[in-house]
């Protein structure tokens, strides 16, 4: 069985990104920048059919010109702005873990979905892609489902903080848990454009009821 993985690294241990070339400075890395911004609230606004490298340029202040010269297309684009969030995802559902105190795992799975749901009220793009689903199932690494990927990297920080068993049980619990969570959202999000609180929390419920009995049967055994 495959387990999941965290995003694709290099041979020198980078992180492969679908840019044609790294911006070397920093006015080049600012426009980069720019390119994403604007192609996240395209994203937003006119949806990824509507969206072209014309329409990115024109919204990000620069000549179609500087645009080929990092992404070849706007599905690269559109890949850079879904790894762009994963990794703020990820960052931010870290730092939470620095700055906060949780009795155990249950409380940070809910702090992992109060983060996407207050990305997906505040981020640009962040609604329109779901970590890129809408365009590609494999938008993230060719040879892994997003979700996969992103279940690979919450993975690692549940193992890291709580000193979780590494097991192929745990790979198949936490990917399990991210696609059904996954699910229940866009459910809350198709209901209220700001996340439909009831189902929202019976979203966390669902998934710290399945994680409890995958990871803790000896307790569940107890209690029943």
């Amino acid at each position: 069985m495959k387990t999941v993985s965290s995003l694709p690294v290099d041979e020198d241990g980078t992180e492969p990104t679908p840019l044609r070339r790294q911006p070397t400075q920093r006015r080049s890395a600012r426009r980069v920048e720019r390119m994403l911004d604007a192609c996240a609230h395209l994203l937003d606004d006119v949806g990824y059919e509507a969206l072209s490298t014309t329409r990115i340029a024109e919204r990000a202040g620069v000549a179609i010109g500087s645009v080929y010269q990092f992404f070849p297309d706007k599905r690269a684009i559109t890949q850079e702005v879904t790894r762009r969030n994963v990794e703020l995802f990820v960052s931010r559902v870290g730092a939470r873990f620095l700055d906060e105190d949780y009795r155990g795992w249950w409380e940070a799975v809910d702090a992992i979905i109060d983060e996407y749901v207050d990305m997906h009220r505040s981020v640009p793009g962040f609604k329109s892609l779901h970590f890129g689903d809408v365009v590609d199932l494999n938008l993230l690494d060719s040879d892994s489902e997003n979700n996969m990927v992103i279940a690979g990297r919450l993975r690692g920080l549940l193992l890291e903080e709580y000193g979780l068993a590494d097991s192929e049980e745990l790979d198949v619990a936490v990917l399990v848990a991210v696609e059904a969570g996954d699910a229940v959202l866009k459910l809350a999000f198709r209901r209220d454009p700001k996340g439909e609180p009831e189902i929202v929390a019976a979203a966390k419920q669902l998934i710290r009821s399945f994680l409890s009995r995958r990871l803790n049967p000896r307790r569940q055994r107890q209690q029943a």
